[in-house]
């Protein structure tokens, strides 16, 4: 009785409810997110290889932005203490150039990841051109089929 009682997780279920429940157990996912009510199947990035992202964009934009912030400090530093007087465009020009890095290794973070089970080099390098081929297949497949419904699943 205790499985079948109110279900406040899944208001405007209707007559699938009893169905759905049957399918989604208390820890899993969130209501709208399984296909049993008609939606289309997702992929889901697995969580190793979400780590190695994760890890990877920390390093490859944490390291430049800390930099950018770092020529902000210097730059104060050497011109309040009248050291060398340092042009506002150079400092903005500098920190900028370490802000488009932390950009560009956010890309690269997430495109150098291995999504085998083994996880790589340490730097990813060989997972660049392996990952940027399967964007564009995928970027192909979606202009292809319209919007990128997913219709061949």
């Amino acid at each position: 009785m205790a499985g079948k009682g109110i279900q406040p997780r899944k208001p405007g279920a209707g007559s699938s409810s009893a169905k759905a429940a049957g399918n989604k157990s208390p820890g899993g996912r969130a209501p709208g997110s399984k296909p049993a009510r008609g939606q289309r199947k997702q992929q889901v990035i697995p969580e190793a290889v979400a780590n190695r992202m994760a890890r990877r964009i920390a390093v490859a934009t944490g390291i430049p932005t800390v930099l950018g912030m770092g020529v902000f400090i210097g730059s104060y530093l050497l011109v309040s203490r009248q050291i060398v007087d340092i042009p506002p465009g150079a400092t903005l020009t500098a920190s900028g150039g370490c802000f488009l890095l932390g950009v560009i290794g956010l890309s690269y973070g997430v495109l150098s990841a291995s999504w085998e089970e083994k996880p790589g080099s340490l730097l990813g390098s060989e997972q660049l051109g392996v990952n940027i081929s399967r964007l564009r297949e995928s970027v192909r497949a979606m202009r292809a089929g319209g919007n990128g419904a997913g219709s061949d699943q």
